[in-house]
């Protein structure tokens, strides 16, 4: 007789499938709150002003018109990001030589030395990990999820193609303002 204890069922093994679907969704909105959270405690940037920052360094000296065409935002969005990110000095906003009515976005050195130290955003690791799977289970990921979208009556809903919970020009909040969460145990229960 085996003394080892009984190994603990998988995650959902034996829950209805609908509660393991909210479950699933829950997980991904938790992975992207907490992604954000930390980026803005440890950085005081939001995964949208980060990719607009790394946009602008990349393809820079750029018109906003063009940046938000490249991030699949609003330009009213990109106003509010580009104005938070010019208050910390990590833009600059400059008039063309050429046509002196367009303004060009460039990433200062401050810019460029905060790309440098701040991770990348949650969706380059998810790209990252789904471009490792092999074509079928990416199409096949991506019906599931399209349908899911479709289940939930949601496809006329427009949406940049950006990993981040609340409002897109929001600023992050002060590190001292983020709640403390109580702590877990392995099967995600508060202790």
């Amino acid at each position: 007789m085996s003394t080892n204890p009984t190994p603990e069922p998988a995650p959902g093994g034996d829950e209805p499938v609908d509660l393991r679907i909210l479950r699933a969704f829950r997980r991904i909105m938790r992975a992207v709150d907490l992604h954000s959270r930390r980026l803005a405690a440890a950085h005081r940037i939001t995964g949208p002003q980060l990719v607009c920052l790394a946009h602008i360094d990349r393809l820079g000296p750029l018109p906003s018109a063009e940046l938000a065409r490249h991030v699949h935002l609003s330009p009213s969005t990109i106003v509010g990001i580009l104005d938070r990110l010019e208050a910390r000095g990590w833009i600059q906003r400059v008039r063309s030589a050429e046509d002196r009515r367009r303004i060009l976005l460039s990433a200062t050195e401050a810019g460029r030395e905060l790309l440098a130290q701040a991770p990348s955003p949650l969706q380059d690791r998810l790209l990252e990990n789904l471009a490792a799977l092999p074509e079928a289970d990416r199409r096949r990921l991506a019906g599931a999820l399209d349908e899911i979208v479709a289940l939930m009556e949601a496809t006329d809903l427009e949406v940049a193609p950006l990993l981040h919970p609340g409002p897109l020009d929001e600023s992050p909040p002060p590190p001292a303002a983020l709640p403390r969460r109580p702590p877990r145990n392995r099967r995600g229960e508060r202790t």
